[in-house]
């Protein structure tokens, strides 16, 4: 439990005085436009468009994480909690007439945990589709049945981390999570109507034995099904994990032939990625219908009510 003014795991959850107020509602690190292939999924209008957007902050702390500055964000959260922040703030109506400018067919919550702000994906998720624009969650699945029960019926895709079946490699990334916990809702979110992708990023003496391999295409065959895709994707070293060499593309392969092995019909091995980051990185100011010196002003509440504590941007 959270006393006052002590932030969750996550570190964009703040407890003020008995309410959660979540920073990051709104708050956006980066935007790009790619192929829906790029998630990676496939199964789920191809050949379509997506406005690539992630936010601050994540449940998980990733040793070989690509991300860190946004998917952790602590800087960027802390500056939220201090009312110094500069970054971006899009409104949901905001973001999906960027979205409608850029011609894509709809928006992809990613390169952040988008359970993270979780409001603001409902949010946008709902205009979205009033616009005629679906809507894809790239996520590590650690959510409860509530949140799910909360996203399914306005989110259309789950592209889902299977990172292992052992619950040791969750517990060196999430003290709380469970290989149980993350299977249960990646199940539960086909069963409450989602269209489903999972990905494992194989990452060498760690979750790259060729039986562990097997044993996840067989519980995607098993619960998801036979024709349920997997996509196995090249671990490149970074933070904690620089150690460890990229993945062998003889990996990858053997992988595919696992889960062909296992049963499953659509096996996806990618020797030239592994995260789904943003490849160009540009400014927001390319998308967002302002200069950068407006989009970067300080956010600062007006209101006292915080008094010197920081800034609430969103009520839970």
């Amino acid at each position: 439990k959270l006393a006052h003014g002590q932030r969750g795991f996550c570190q964009a959850h703040v407890n003020r005085n008995g309410t959660l107020y979540n920073l990051s509602y709104g708050i956006l690190s980066s935007i790009e436009v790619d192929a829906i292939e790029g998630k990676p999924v496939r199964h789920f209008r191809p050949g379509t468009r997506v406005l690539s957007v992630g936010s601050y902050g994540c449940s998980f702390r990733c040793g070989g994480c690509h991300n860190l500055d946004i998917s952790w964000g602590v800087n960027a959260l802390d500056e939220l909690a201090r009312g110094e922040s500069r970054a971006a703030y899009v409104t949901a109506e905001e973001l999906v007439a960027v979205a409608k400018r850029q011609q894509v067919q709809g928006i992809a919550f990613t390169y952040s945990e988008p359970a993270v702000c979780l409001e603001y994906v409902l949010d946008v998720s709902r205009v979205a589709r009033a616009a005629g624009l679906y809507t894809l969650y790239v996520s590590n699945s650690f959510v409860t049945d509530e949140a799910l029960e909360l996203i399914a019926p306005q989110v259309d895709v789950l592209c889902s981390d299977i990172k292992s079946l052992d619950d040791d490699v969750y517990r060196e990334i999430c003290p709380t999570a469970t290989v149980e916990q993350v299977l249960h809702a990646i199940e539960k979110a086909q069963q409450l109507g989602m269209h489903v992708e999972t990905r494992t990023n194989i990452i060498p003496g760690k979750n790259d034995r060729p039986e562990e391999l097997y044993r996840i295409a067989g519980w995607i065959r098993d619960h998801l099904g036979k024709d349920s895709p997997w996509h196995v994707t090249k671990f490149f070293p970074a933070f904690k994990l620089s150690n460890l060499p990229p993945t062998p593309d003889a990996t990858l392969e053997m992988a595919r032939l696992q889960g062909l092995r296992a049963g499953l019909s659509q096996v996806y091995s990618y020797a030239d990625k592994g995260c789904d980051c943003a490849a160009e990185n540009q400014p927001l100011s390319a998308f967002l219908d302002s200069s950068d010196a407006v989009i970067h002003q300080v956010k600062k509440c007006p209101a006292s009510c915080c008094g010197s504590e920081g800034i609430l941007l969103k009520k839970y």
